[in-house]
């Protein structure tokens, strides 16, 4: 497994401390963000999710906890919007540039607006996807924030 991504690569030449994790990924875990938990041996809300939807119609990203939903209705008021959807599987995948499952809010084909959970910007650190299937970057929440330029705010259900 390579342990070189875009999302790695982004954060290097940023200057962002972090470490990279891998794990066994299951594909057919019910939850792939509780799984990677439950892998690395972490608190789910330690090891974040991100998800794409679509808030009016655009592309938005989402960072959350593996054990928590997010609340569209909540995501949307975050971002200034009316209406957030999750988006299609596919299009997140084309978007990103990263397969779901290994979708990372570093190194995105393209830069869209992003909403972390606030509560997560209170633990001392975070495991998110590094832009691969059964790879994790650890890092400090904050620096994760400030980085991706993510509105912190409650998002969950």
């Amino acid at each position: 497994m390579a342990k070189t991504t875009r999302a790695t690569t982004s954060l290097i030449r940023l200057g962002i401390a972090f470490t990279v994790h891998g794990y066994d990924y299951d594909p057919d875990a019910e939850s792939i963000g509780l799984q990677a938990a439950e892998a690395l041996g972490e608190h789910p809300s330690r090891v974040l999710k991100t998800l794409m939807a679509e808030l009016d119609g655009k592309p938005v990203c989402v960072v959350l906890p593996s054990d928590r939903e997010v609340s569209m209705k909540k995501l949307a008021a975050a971002l200034g919007g009316k209406s957030a959807t999750m988006m299609k599987p596919a299009d997140a995948e084309r978007l990103t540039g990263y397969h779901v499952g290994g979708i990372s809010p570093f190194g995105q084909k393209k830069a869209v607006p992003t909403a972390i959970e606030l509560a997560a910007l209170s633990e001392p650190h975070v495991f998110i996807n590094a832009g691969q299937r059964g790879l994790q970057i650890r890092l400090d929440p904050n620096d994760a924030a400030r980085v991706l330029k993510a509105v912190a705010a409650s998002v969950v259900a």
